[in-house]
């Protein structure tokens, strides 16, 4: 059966994509041979590092998604094109950048004639669930196309007893949300039986103001914490950065006022790690199902994160930003049969690369004319050697909101970070990842870097008229008509 399984996903040719991949098999084989089931689990500002296996934090336990990466593979250079929820959520949908979708923030509602790819999944034969937090147009949770079951609530929803959309019908829900979210998933999950499906199993966790389980609340108050030493407010480390940099300390994303002074920042962190502890628990209970009933066998299980998150690194807290915590993600695969256990992978892969991977392993296509910017990574899940791609782009744009953190456009290849910031007074950046990974030495006026500059500057600006990113995306100001002037979202 899983010789018969490879055999139909290697007959795909990938759509909006820079190479293909042909193999002619018969008509009953592809009958033959079943389609893989497809889970996505997506958490909320899980930065890259801050997983068990990893080591990083110490003291962090995430047996589950240790679980994933010893099963299957490790992306150890992920990353999300806007590190911002909606945008991130909507790019991972369509395949898109942010420019081209629409979605720049998150008050903005999704283009009425938006086409997400699990509609095409639907179209080629599986049944779709979302569970979880949708978060693209602000506070809006009503079911949305392609999704033959819907399970959501309002905005950034609750920790603790929601109020959820549960296919039109809104209801109180008493318990923990991740769990009250796995309940469902695995309710649903046991209902499917003669069709694949795909699963979208988005979690609240592990958005601010954290808060675990109540059983994990505590986990980690005796926990030695540790602090990048970026943290440190000296002039020494913000030489060479812009001035936005250093002024944010004191401001709603920065470690000397966070949320205004919501939080003292040791307690902001060990919740922040408990509750992603209680994340980790409700995989667990899922890849513990898939287990059990013999589903793991013929389904692929990906977790990721919709973007990094900040703790202290330049005195920042939150993500919008271009340095390393924000901008790159966690990113697992498991697939038993189709992924080599132990895998680690070092392709620069993003979230417009989702929508056509789980398309093409579905057996779908976008529709004649469909912009993607994406590319299918199925071939790398399968261990062949295929041209990819050496840098990616990445745009974060100025929120009235939060009007700490410039427009951010930038190039980041396996050795060297550009990053361009528009309409603001100060020096771009340039980092050499190689011999600067904390990202403390701005190269940008350095000499011997000029070439490096000028390439990398033409590369981005290159890349933004090609894929038509070279407009600004405006948004009237709330405040301006009268409405709330205070933070939305973060």
């Amino acid at each position: 059966m899983k010789k018969a399984l490879l055999l139909l996903l290697v007959t795909v040719v990938t759509a909006g994509v820079g190479f293909t991949i042909q193999t002619v098999v018969s008509e009953a084989q592809v009958a033959e041979s079943p389609k893989r089931n497809v889970i996505f689990i997506l958490s909320d500002d899980h930065r890259y590092d801050f997983m068990s296996f990893i080591g990083k934090p110490s003291f962090l336990e995430t047996p589950n998604l240790d679980r994933l990466a010893q099963g299957g593979m490790y992306f150890r250079n992920a990353f999300v094109s806007t590190a911002l929820c909606s945008p991130s959520r909507a790019t991972i949908l369509t395949g898109q950048y942010a420019h081209r979708h629409g979605v720049v923030d998150n008050q903005r509602d999704v283009p009425p004639d938006t086409k997400f790819f699990p509609v095409f999944m639907q179209d080629a034969g599986y049944k779709t669930a979302f569970i979880g937090k949708w978060h693209m147009g602000d506070d809006n949770d009503s079911p949305r196309s392609g999704f033959d079951h819907w399970v959501s609530f309002k905005g950034q929803g609750t920790y603790f007893d929601p109020i959820l959309n549960v296919n039109g019908v809104r209801s109180q829900h008493q318990a923990y949300t991740a769990e009250i979210l796995t309940d469902y998933s695995l309710q649903w999950l046991r209902q499917q039986k003669d069709q694949p499906f795909f699963l979208y199993l988005s979690h609240k966790s592990v958005h601010a103001m954290f808060e675990p389980d109540k059983d994990d609340l505590g986990r980690y108050a005796e926990a030695e914490l540790e602090y990048p030493i970026t943290m440190a407010d000296t002039d020494e480390n913000y030489a060479g950065h812009p001035p936005w940099v250093r002024e944010q300390r004191n401001s709603w994303h920065g470690v000397d006022y966070l949320y205004h002074g919501a939080m003292e920042l040791d307690t902001f962190y060990r919740r922040y790690t408990e509750t992603l502890y209680s994340l980790d628990k409700s995989i667990g209970r899922l890849l513990d199902y898939l287990e059990s009933s013999g589903l793991a066998e013929n389904t692929l299980v990906i977790y990721m994160g919709d973007n990094g998150f900040s703790f202290g690194e330049h005195g920042l807290i939150d993500k919008r930003h271009m340095y390393e915590e924000s901008m790159r993600v966690p990113m697992l695969a498991y697939a038993p049969g189709l992924i080599e256990p132990g895998t680690v992978l070092n392709k620069m892969i993003q979230n417009i690369d989702l929508a056509p991977t789980l398309l093409e392993l579905a057996g779908g296509k976008f529709p004649e004319g469909t912009i993607v910017d994406g590319n299918s990574f199925l071939p790398l899940l399968r261990g062949e050697q295929v041209p990819w791609r050496d840098e990616v782009l990445y745009e974060y744009y100025w929120e009235w909101n939060f009007p700490q953190t410039p427009t951010t456009l930038g190039l980041r290849s396996e050795r060297y970070k550009y990053i361009f910031y528009h309409g603001v007074w100060g020096e771009d950046e340039l980092f050499d990842l190689q011999e600067d990974p904390l990202e403390q030495h701005n190269l940008f006026y350095s000499e011997d870097h000029q070439s490096i500059v000028r390439e990398m500057k033409q590369k981005l600006f290159d890349m933004l008229e090609a894929t038509d990113g070279m407009n600004i995306p405006l948004r009237m100001p709330q405040g301006f008509r009268g409405g709330d002037r205070g933070p939305g979202g973060s």
